[in-house]
C-alpha cells in the first residue's frame, strides 16, 4: 500500500465514522490540532495530508495504518476474490459502512451457481471503488416490503457496492438498491432522487412510498449500500 492509497483510507474510515455519528469535522479537528477547514478539505479530496498530519490524525483515531490494511483472509475469501463463485454473508450495518471486511463480520460464504458475477459493471466514485465489492445480506419480512414477487422474506440478495449510482444498469429498467433506513438494516427498493430526497419505491401499486432526507454533507450514494446484483433463496 503506497502514501496515497493510505490517504484514501483515512478518509474513508473518517467518512464511516461521521456517517455513524461517531465523529464530526469539528471532534477531530480539537483532537487532532488540524484546522477545521484543512479537514473538510481532506474528505472532500481537496488537499492531501502531510506525514506529519496523517500521523497526527492516526492518533486522534487511536489507530495505525496497519489497521487500515485488508485482513488476512481465509482460503473462501481469497476464492471468492479469483473464482467469484462465492461471496461473504455479513450483516446489514457491516454492507452499509465497512469498506474492508475482516473474517470476523462475515457469516459465511454464499455460494453461486457459476461465475454470475466476473462481467458486471461498475458505477462509482474512486473513493468506493476501494472497498472490497460484492457482499450478501438475508432479508426479512420488513427489509422487502412492498417488493414482493419480487423479493421474498428470507431471501438473500447479493449486493454490487461498486454500483452505488442512480443511473440504470440496463436502459429503460429500474435498478433495486440497498438504501439504509435509519434502523440499523437496509431497505431493498427502487429508488429516485428528487428535491434532494431519494424517493423508496416498491414494486406492488399502492405500497408505501418512503422519502429519505440527506444528511449534512451526504450525497445520496453515500446512503446506497449497493445494487441488487443477485437474488438467491435463503441457503
Amino acid at each position: 500500500m503506497n502514501f496515497t492509497q493510505l490517504q484514501e483510507r483515512v478518509r474513508i474510515e473518517l467518512r464511516r465514522r461521521i456517517e455513524r455519528g461517531t465523529l464530526s469535522v469539528s471532534l477531530l479537528a480539537r483532537q487532532s490540532g488540524v484546522g477545521q477547514s484543512h479537514v473538510s478539505n481532506f474528505l472532500n479530496g481537496r488537499r492531501s495530508l502531510s506525514l506529519e498530519t496523517l500521523d497526527r490524525v492516526l492518533g486522534a483515531l487511536r489507530i495505525s495504518a496497519e489497521d487500515l490494511m485488508p485482513a488476512p483472509r481465509g482460503v473462501l475469501l481469497s476464492e471468492q476474490l479469483t473464482e467469484r463463485d462465492a461471496v461473504p454473508l455479513v450483516g446489514h450495518g457491516v454492507a452499509l459502512h465497512e469498506p474492508y471486511l475482516r473474517p470476523s463480520v462475515v457469516v459465511r460464504m454464499v455460494p453461486l451457481p457459476g461465475k454470475l458475477l466476473a462481467e458486471l459493471r461498475p458505477r462509482c466514485t474512486a473513493a468506493r471503488r476501494q472497498w472490497e465489492r460484492f457482499v450478501a445480506i438475508e432479508l426479512d419480512v420488513k427489509d422487502v416490503a412492498g417488493m414482493e414477487p419480487v423479493l421474498k422474506p428470507e431471501a438473500v440478495v447479493v449486493l454490487d457496492r461498486h454500483y452505488n449510482s442512480l443511473a440504470n444498469y440496463t436502459p429503460g429498467e429500474a435498478n433495486v438498491y440497498a438504501v439504509r433506513n435509519g434502523a440499523g438494516r437496509l431497505a431493498v427498493r427502487y429508488v429516485e432522487f428528487q428535491a434532494d430526497r431519494l424517493v423508496l419505491r416498491g414494486y406492488q401499486p399502492g405500497s408505501a412510498v418512503e422519502v429519505m432526507e440527506m444528511e449534512g454533507n451526504e450525497t445520496p450514494n453515500d446512503a446506497i449500500a449497493g445494487r441488487v446484483a443477485l437474488i438467491l433463496q435463503r441457503v
